[in-house]
């Protein structure tokens, strides 16, 4: 791929789809019964998953098939991977080698190891015998082959490196700083493979309960025909604006990354379109590139899906989904809007073409799509009341009635849609381009919202768990994709239905076979993060590395943050969104919280992910191993190292931002209210265009530097106005620690007040301290307060100590990591409580005014030089 971009020959449409069928899916698809038996596997695994999502998964399926899940998802996982996946470059791509066939079946049969002796493995407790051990191995061995072939080497030379640790972690050629006492074979392969604290844990239960569910839904969704829907009403709106194109290869990248987990395949599935009509108006192939690029890796921070890293968050992070998606969402909304405005932004600045000879009003194109997202939003919150109507008048025969005017509903748009005809794919190298006309497609694809809603009401209104939202919204997919292609026909005078019946069954088991093939390289990665998860939970490595971090950083807050973001990034490199998240979040996060908490700053823990997950994906953009760049560069012609480093660029916004929400969380709705949470949006956006516009050198005209530098600084106080406002009045106040009682005694319920903890680490008896944030109680008096928190303090030598928290009290977790037992006393160092202070919104004015200052110092510029402001 990199040999054709350098060469600046953009591959063709079957070279293009053979590069995602490479990455997502197995470039080798055999003919004849091989091919059929592939396909049934597929069929067969779907079809299991659905079954496992289903309400009725008790009675489908039996209890001790349901229990092991995870080892059947991988089984499948597996034998597919060997089957779909050639080992290298010169391997056949149309039939399987017999060796193959080989690890296909020993691979699955290991997968399955757990639930065929099940019985033997419980009665030892989960410890590996001399025979587990050797299956076990030979279990990570070709898990590892068969990552290396659907991820790339990456992945499994990352695994492969902590797998060493493990066993000579205790070598004289390890540096002291990471050593460890090592493992035994024997102890390693059962915390690996026949515990669930490895390969079997966490996130490959998330990729058996939820992640094969919503990857379906999309494969699904795209065979209906959303995806071309969503393109088309993306360029209808927007193509004709100046930059078109661009802005139009944003909204739709951002609309296929909602249902999308791979930033490869929405680079090549929008930008085989988008990619040429940028160039058209006068985008670089670098530049087209980069925009697909920038825009298809956001998709991996869009709610729902995030690339599958959402399910992990609610299990890493303790939260529910919805919290997680509320989190998530504004930092994702405004890193979208900002990408539109550096599109926009470039389009001035080269004075480019508009296309097709309609004239239209950007004020109302943006009001629009405005409208419809506020009004399907609302759509979605209020079908809530008239679904309460109907449970309220039958509550026994509700769910039929619903879905009864769910299918009316399906058939009422579907009817609209037959009015016109069925959306084709436009060429984007024809010599005359007629971008379509919103008003005349938009009722062609309506009814493609439907599962979208559905999907939206049980998630966030009924709260239903992610599985099970995903499977109604999967089950409505179903029968859209039966029954759209004979009904349309039906509509249309009724011809040929029998024919549109068996094409919509068609469609339907290729997208069943679609979502399988995509889910091998998600069910893998998953799989094979459980051995970095695992080398953690059993080495402690995690410690070290905040140490290492702590080190490098020279205890400075914000150095340690670059330094994480650029571990994040380079363990990231050549992952896909969900492993990378996985490996980064299990090394990184707990450094954040720790390091975080030692230079006083407490940081909620879903800010901590989202962090590292923003900079785990950006290893997509990221030269040398950018695969999102090289992919664009694919599509374009244009260099592939030259088209990272441009996207880079352009995500520069991706990269601040977590910066941000670190140290400001109202970015991330935490502790909100609806009217702060429509503050922090509107100033957030405005901040977000502030700093775009001053990073590309671009506002009303050209920057100077200090024009550029005062609008970086106009952004940064916007974003972080409690910066300012603690330098004029500081938010805390310092008493001595002996007054613990007396300040949670005088304090209100909800304020917080913070203790900083000293005292001899545990393991090395080394000095450290870390910060507490105690949240005050309802309880009366400072006594019954200071009790609730578990906190222990005694006063010694005009000191106050801490004797160690009781198991189950608040912060017990927390301060494990003293040791209290030692000749040095763990101590209360400092005591803060909190102090009036004005509304930190009040930066918000001098910041507007020094942005009404350049804007007033620009428009006079463009006067003088004859330029209509």
């Amino acid at each position: 791929m990199a040999e054709t971009s350098a060469r600046g020959r953009a591959l063709s449409e079957a070279e293009l789809q053979e590069l995602v069928a490479a990455s997502d899916s197995g470039a080798r698809n055999p003919a004849g019964s091989v091919g059929l038996f592939l396909a049934a596997v597929a069929l067969a695994w779907s079809l299991f998953q659905v079954a496992l999502a289903s309400p009725l998964v008790n009675v489908i399926l039996p209890g001790d098939i349901i229990n092991n899940s995870r080892q059947i998802h991988l089984a499948f996982a597996i034998f597919l991977a060997f089957c779909a996946y050639p080992a290298l470059k010169s391997s056949p791509r149309r039939h399987i080698p017999v060796q193959d066939w080989i690890f296909a079946a020993s691979g699955a049969f290991i997968a399955m190891y757990g639930y065929v002796f099940y019985d033997k493995i419980v009665q030892s407790g989960g410890l590996a015998d001399n025979t587990d051990k050797w299956v076990a191995l030979a279990g990570l061995v070709l898990l590892f082959e068969a990552a290396r072939r659907a991820l790339g080497p990456a992945m499994a030379i990352i695994a492969t490196i902590f797998l060493v640790y493990v066993f000579f972690g205790a070598s004289p050629w390890v540096p002291e700083v990471i050593r460890w006492k090592g493992a035994s074979l024997q102890k390693a392969m059962s915390h690996m493979w026949i515990t669930s604290e490895g390969v079997f844990g966490i996130a490959l239960g998330v990729s058996a309960k939820f992640v094969f569910l919503f990857v379906l839904f999309g494969a699904l969704l795209e065979k209906a025909g959303a995806g071309n829907y969503f393109i088309k009403m993306a360029f209808g709106a927007l193509g004709h604006l100046r930059g078109g194109p661009a802005k139009a290869a944003v909204v739709g990248s951002a609309a296929t990354g909602l249902i999308s987990g791979s930033s490869i395949a929405n680079v090549v599935t929008t930008g085989t379109f988008t990619i040429p009509l940028m160039k058209r108006v006068g985008f670089t192939s670098e530049q087209a590139g980069s925009v697909e690029v920038a825009s298809s890796v956001n998709g991996q921070i869009m709610p729902p899906v995030m690339g599958a890293a959402a399910f992990l968050m609610v299990e890493y992070v303790g939260i529910s989904y919805v919290e997680v998606i509320k989190h998530a969402f504004l930092p994702a909304m405004i890193s979208y809007i900002a990408l539109v405005y550096i599109v926009h932004l470039e389009a001035v600045k080269r004075n480019m073409p508009t296309l097709g000879d309609r004239v239209v009003s950007l004020g109302r194109t943006v009001g629009g799509m405005f409208a419809f997202f506020v009004g399907f939003a609302a759509l979605c919150y209020l079908v809530q009341y008239p679904i309460g109507w109907v449970v309220a008048l039958v509550p026994e025969g509700a769910g039929w009635v619903l879905a009864a005017s769910v299918f009316v509903a399906y058939v009422a748009l579907l009817a609209l849609a037959a009015t016109g005809p069925d959306l084709e794919p436009d060429d984007p190298n024809a010599e005359d381009v007629r971008l379509p006309v919103v008003s005349e497609i938009y009722k062609s694809g309506l009814y493609f919202l439907l599962p979208i809603i559905v999907l939206v009401y049980f998630l966030m209104i009924e709260q239903k768990s992610p599985g099970l939202s995903a499977f109604w919204a999967t089950a409505l997919l179903f029968a859209i994709l039966l029954t759209q292609r004979p009904l349309k026909a039906l509509f249309r005078g009724g011809r040929e239905i029998g024919a549109a019946a068996r094409a919509g069954a068609v469609d339907l088991i290729a997208g069943l076979i679609a979502g399988a093939r995509n889910m091998i390289g998600i069910g893998l990665a998953t799989a094979t993060a459980g051995v970095i998860v695992g080398t953690v939970t059993l080495t402690g490595i995690g410690q070290v590395m905040a140490d290492l971090v702590e080190f490098v950083s020279g205890g400075n807050l914000v150095l340690m943050l670059i330094f994480v973001g650029l571990l994040s990034l380079i363990l990231g490199m050549g992952l896909p969104t969900t492993a990378n998240y996985i490996v980064v979040s299990s090394l990184m996060a707990g450094v954040v919280v720790e390091l975080g908490a030692q230079s006083g700053l407490i940081v909620p823990l879903i800010a901590v992910h989202l962090f590292v997950f923003y900079f785990g994906i950006m290893a997509d953009v990221t030269p040398p191993v950018g695969l999102a760049s090289f992919a664009a560069a694919a599509v374009s012609g244009g260099d592939a190292i030259r088209t990272g480093i441009t996207a880079f660029f352009y995500s520069l916004r991706t990269i601040a931002l977590p910066f941000v929400f670190i140290f400001n969380t109202d970015l991330l709705l935490i502790d909100v209210t609806w009217v702060q949470g429509i503050l922090v949006f509107v100033v957030a956006t405005v901040a977000i265009l502030v700093f775009t516009a001053g990073t590309m050198g671009w506002f009303l005209t050209k920057n100077r530097i200090h024009e550029s530098v005062a609008l970086v600084l106009i952004a940064f106080m916007l974003f972080r106005p409690d910066y300012f406002m603690n330098q004029l009045q500081p938010p805390f106040e310092d008493l001595p620690p002996a007054q613990l009682e007396q300040a949670l005694a005088e304090a209100a319920p909800g304020d917080t007040i913070r203790i900083r903890v000293a005292g001899p680490d545990y393991v090395t008896l080394s000095p450290k301290e870390t910060s507490l944030a105690i949240t005050v109680g309802d309880e009366q008096g400072g006594a019954a307060r200071l009790q609730a928190t578990g906190l222990l303090p005694v006063e010694m030598d005009d000191a106050i100590t801490l004797e160690e928290p009781m198991l189950g009290t608040p912060f017990a977790t927390t301060l494990q990591g003293f040791d209290f037992y030692g000749d040095d006393p763990v101590r209360i160092a400092a005591l803060r409580v909190p102090r009036p202070q004005l509304p930190q919104e009040l930066m918000f004015l001098p910041a507007l005014l020094l942005l009404a200052g350049v804007a007033w110092l620009q428009r006079g510029r463009l006067q003088r030089e004859g330029v209509p402001a």
